[in-house]
């Protein structure tokens, strides 16, 4: 992974999960690794694990919903490492539930880290890249945001939503590049947020079968690693034989 090493790569959402994998995976091939979540205990453990192997690391709280935390964190990473490369757009939520058991609240809440989250790493980096002409944003989506199933009407919205603004962002910017990575059934703390039984329950069924989060991570390293004249513009993996 040559075009990894000595990258700076700043992750969102990594305090566990295809983000932890991710900056795991990235040290582990030279890469310079920022990660960001709000569980700051979470995210010291991971340095140190990633410091104990010989990478290197650096951690800060950052709430993806606040656009001035996301702007502090890119600057935190320019400060660190002197710029910085790629920005992962991964935090995200899930709580799964009919249209009709009303939980606007949570709706509200994905809408919040799910989409406004995207965009607001989107503005906290854009600027950089555009004076540096290069840079790469990676942002995940999901299966939801090729198909709708019952119970996630409005989760698979706003990873449809992910789609249509980073192919968006990809068509304005043709000297960075834009990756989206759509994960299937994943191994992650995704359905915790989950409060409605009955949709507890489906989800249980449909995750028969999941993958771990590092084939996630060997994906956003592989889109990464291309030459900077290539992008990979969309990756989606799941399971073998995931339905949906």
């Amino acid at each position: 992974m040559s075009n990894v090493e000595n990258k700076v790569i700043a992750i969102t959402g990594a305090s566990s999960g295809i983000g932890e994998a991710t900056a795991k995976l990235l040290a582990q091939n030279n890469a310079k690794v920022v990660v960001g979540a709000r569980r700051t205990r979470k995210l010291e453990k991971i340095v140190e694990a990633i410091r104990n192997e010989g990478g290197t690391a650096e951690s800060k709280a950052v709430d993806v919903t606040s656009l001035e935390d996301v702007k502090a964190f890119v600057e935190f990473a320019k400060d660190k490492f002197g710029r910085i490369d790629v920005m992962v757009n991964n935090a995200g939520l899930m709580p799964l539930s009919k249209l009709e058991a009303l939980k606007i609240d949570e709706w509200n809440r994905m809408i919040d880290v799910n989409i406004r989250g995207v965009l607001h790493g989107i503005a906290a980096a854009l600027p950089t890249f555009k004076q540096q002409h290069s840079g790469q944003f990676i942002n995940l989506s999901s299966i939801g945001g090729h198909a709708v199933s019952p119970t996630a009407a409005v989760y698979c919205a706003t990873k449809y939503a992910v789609w249509a603004i980073s192919e968006g962002l990809r068509q304005e910017s043709p000297d960075i590049r834009v990756t989206i990575i759509s994960p299937g059934n994943t191994e992650s703390e995704l359905t915790s947020t989950i409060s409605d039984t009955q949709a507890a329950q489906w989800v249980e069924k449909f995750r028969a079968a999941v993958i771990p989060a590092d084939a996630i991570a060997r994906a956003i390293a592989f889109a990464i690693e291309q030459p900077a004249d290539v992008d990979v513009n969309e990756i989606i993996v799941r399971p073998i034989g995931q339905s949906g």
